[in-house]
């Protein structure tokens, strides 16, 4: 999704920077003009580093995109608290610690936009998500606050909901699934959770990386954005599902998937 939206973008005549862990996987967008710059979400040096090049060479930062993160599943009680803390770090952590660097930038030129990619899964949840759905959760409340905050100094904060998009999100899910909670008590039910994933993972229903890379440069872009922007497989209707059903019936709708 995120070199997506940067090539909309760039395709658009935005400057745009990359920031990633592997930056030999951006190559092609460097091919292209678009800046790259080394950047880990769990290092305190690396993220000041990263801000810094940025304002030292344009002077200021309109946009951030927090797109960053990953889906560590497994059942809470097999999940070490050293990967829910680096599921906390790379989901929320990394991205509130370069708002807080971008943020005197933006205050200072009265104007900005904070992107924040969170997922359906920050209003619904799924079986071995708890540490992945706990992030998102936290992203959804953590971006509603932010938003309050800034108004008064023009800048806007936006959250993306994607739902089932075709990335390897899903395959990196459920392989951490299996890795963590494929032997004990969970064994079976994991299998099977996992299966499953794969299974939706690797079929046709899945909504184009595309759609979101129109859907998050035009919340980057839009004069008057909304607050939120939801898009992709299942993202509505599971959504609206979990809001006016109620837990009962969500929690029997999401087992059945699972038999």
């Amino acid at each position: 999704m995120g070199k997506s939206t940067a090539n909309i973008l760039h395709s658009k005549g935005y400057t745009v920077y990359g920031a990633a862990r592997r930056t030999d996987e951006m190559n092609d967008l460097k091919a292209k003009g678009m800046s790259i710059i080394a950047l880990d979400l769990t290092n305190d040096a690396s993220i000041v580093r990263g801000v810094n090049i940025i304002l030292q060479k344009e002077g200021r930062i309109d946009v951030l995109i927090n797109n960053a993160g990953y889906g560590s599943y497994g059942s809470v009680e097999d999940v070490p608290l050293d990967e829910a803390r680096r599921q906390f770090e790379v989901n929320l952590f990394g991205m509130a610690r370069l708002t807080q660097l971008i943020l005197p930038s933006m205050r200072n030129q009265k104007a900005g936009r904070i992107v924040n990619i969170s997922s359906m899964g920050g209003k619904i949840y799924t079986p071995f998500g708890a540490w992945y759905h706990a992030t998102k959760h936290a992203v959804e409340g953590w971006s509603d606050c932010l938003r309050l905050e800034l108004k008064n100094f023009g800048i806007d904060v936006v959250v993306i909901e994607p739902g089932a998009i075709k990335t390897p999100w899903g395959e990196i899910a459920a392989e951490n699934l299996k890795k963590t909670s494929s032997k004990g008590a969970y064994a079976e039910f994991a299998h099977k959770v996992a299966e499953n994933t794969i299974k939706m993972y690797t079929g046709n229903q899945l909504t184009d990386v595309n759609v979101l890379g129109q859907t998050i440069a035009k919340a980057a872009t839009d004069k008057k954005p909304k607050t939120r922007y939801v898009k992709g497989y299942m993202a509505k209707p599971a959504m609206a599902i979990r809001k006016w059903f109620g837990d009962k019936i969500y929690d029997k709708i999401i087992m059945s998937q699972v038999k």
